[in-house]
């Protein structure tokens, strides 16, 4: 860890060099330097300041630099670099992350945050009327601004950075108000509506801007989509053009922590959800709630990655979905869905509610196709609301692209009947029949899956790729039953990967 008695320095921008003490603010998450200050100047002039310094392995998750800024700064702009030594095989190298926060602080879930962008970019500029992608434009006030570096790995050497901090003088800029897409498009009514929720453009650390996003979501047949990039909202006010009567879009934010990721989905314009919290500080519940109070679903992301910080720690409690599907399907997502499964279980049980399952591309650049998985709902409109309540109640469906199509319904002998998300509610030693109707999955095999694991695997299906596959059992036997596509196996008894699947139905009174 930093100690308080370490020491770093800066050039003063004309050559000289200013000492510095580094000391620790609260708790040993968060590191505060010495302060960068600037004089006042005339219109047009500028001011450099370059600040150096070195972090040792084990340091705090958050270093902050405070930039004292006077009165009459027009633009701030940052840039920096960092070293990359060579590591043993094995060992962790040097990533060093970048944002700012502006004269209202620091504080976690405060009012300060003025963009981030990760490690995505070297530089990043603010002004009234403009900012980089992945920060907010605004007023540059005069007062104690903080840059904000995140040391996600360092390397055993120790990571030295450097970080440029230019200041322009004058008049700023005119501010744009924002203009955000509209909650409602044409629809279908009642209908299936396709959608992919966890998507990146550049304003994190995706290469494609908002309108590439949506013309490649056209193209794969979604009805909506959402925005979600890495701890910032800063791509809300870029979407307007893109929605349109044929394209709902979401706004949202994947809150990108040190011990998991998260999707807000569907939050109001605007919205912004700190990410500055381990499972341990037990500040998770905060955020879930202030997901929620602006209106948006909770959605743990890729919970079995295994990239740095990836793997969800916080548990499942405050969740209203969970991504069990991320990307193209790999053995994480197949421990995911065996996790998932097994939450459905404990459901059974009466331990908790059972939370469904989604789909999401994560998609952020090329090759990533965007709507690949994607989840199906269905909504009684294309509204933010209505998509939102289907995902929660669970009607729906992922599927690896646009050409699955599903209709899944189980049924006793009395004309009872219940779909995707919903409960038989027949006597346990009832008979029922499961129904899964298929199109789009040439040679796939058919499963249904119970509490008590696979209990049916079909014939595969034809090269068409359209088949029905029925299947008789009692809720005594099954306490619910979910269906799964599935390609052909490469080799031997292993299952091959998913081409969809559904939430489950339940059996039972």
């Amino acid at each position: 860890m930093c100690e308080d008695h370490q020491e770093d320095s800066h050039e003063d921008g004309h050559g000289g060099l200013a000492r510095r003490a580094l000391f620790v603010t609260g708790a040993a998450a968060a590191l505060t330097l010495g302060s960068v200050s600037f004089a006042s100047a005339a219109d047009g002039d500028q001011e450099t300041r370059t600040v150096r310094g070195t972090l040792p392995p084990g340091s705090p998750d958050f270093v902050y630099v405070p930039v004292e800024v006077p009165a009459g700064v027009r633009e701030i702009k940052v840039a920096y670099t960092y070293e990359r030594p060579s590591v043993p095989a094995g060992t962790m190298g040097n990533a060093l992350d970048i944002g700012v926060f502006d004269d209202r602080g620091t504080d976690v879930g405060g009012r300060g945050f003025r963009g981030w962008s990760g490690g995505a970019r070297t530089e990043f500029f603010l002004r009234a009327d403009d900012a980089t992608p992945g920060y907010l434009p605004g007023p540059v006030r005069e007062g104690t601004w903080h840059i904000a570096l995140g040391p996600y790995t360092v390397a055993p050497q120790g990571l030295s950075y450097e970080i440029t901090i230019t200041l322009t003088y004058g008049e700023p800029g005119e501010a744009v108000e924002p203009v955000y897409p509209p909650e409602r498009a044409k629809g279908r009514g009642r209908a299936w509506y396709r959608g992919d929720c966890h998507l990146h453009s550049w304003h994190s650390d995706g290469r494609r801007t908002p309108a590439e996003i949506g013309a490649l979501a056209r193209a794969a047949g979604l009805d909506f989509i959402n925005s979600s990039e890495h701890n910032t909202h800063s791509a809300h006010a870029h979407w307007a053009d893109v929605a349109g009567d044929d394209l709902l879009v979401m706004l949202g934010e994947e809150i990108t922590t040190r011990n998991g990721h998260v999707v807000a989905l569907g939050t109001d314009p605007g919205t912004f959800v700190d990410w500055r919290y381990r499972a341990r500080d037990n500040r998770f519940g905060r955020f879930a709630r202030q997901i929620r109070r602006a209106g948006g679903l909770v959605v743990p992301a890729h919970p079995h990655a295994t990239c740095v910080g990836c793997n969800w720690k916080f548990g499942f409690g405050e969740a209203d979905a969970v991504e069990v599907w991320n990307g193209p399907y790999t053995p994480d997502d197949e421990v995911t869905l065996a996790d998932w499964d097994s939450m459905l279980v404990a459901s059974v049980r009466g331990e908790r509610g059972w939370i469904p399952a989604m789909g999401s591309s994560d998609a952020h650049r090329d090759p990533d196709a965007v709507g690949s998985p994607q989840t199906v709902v269905l909504a009684d409109d294309l509204t933010r609301q209505a998509i939102q309540e289907g995902i929660r109640a669970g009607r729906s469906y992922i599927a690896e692209s646009a050409r699955l199509a599903l209709s899944f319904r189980v049924s006793g002998g009395r004309g009872e009947h219940a779909g995707i998300g919903e409960r038989l509610a027949v006597g346990r030693d009832t008979p029922v029949t499961v129904r899964l109707e298929v199109t789009g999955a040439p040679r796939c095999t058919v499963r249904f899956v119970t509490d008590q694991g696979v209990l049916h695997t079909s014939a595969p299906l034809p090269v068409a790729g359209a088949g029905v596959v029925e299947w008789r059992t009692t809720p005594s036997y099954a306490a619910y039953v979910r269906a799964e596509v599935r390609h052909e196996a490469a080799a031997g008894p292993v299952p091959g990967p998913l081409a969809g699947f559904t939430n489950p139905v339940f059996l039972g009174r």
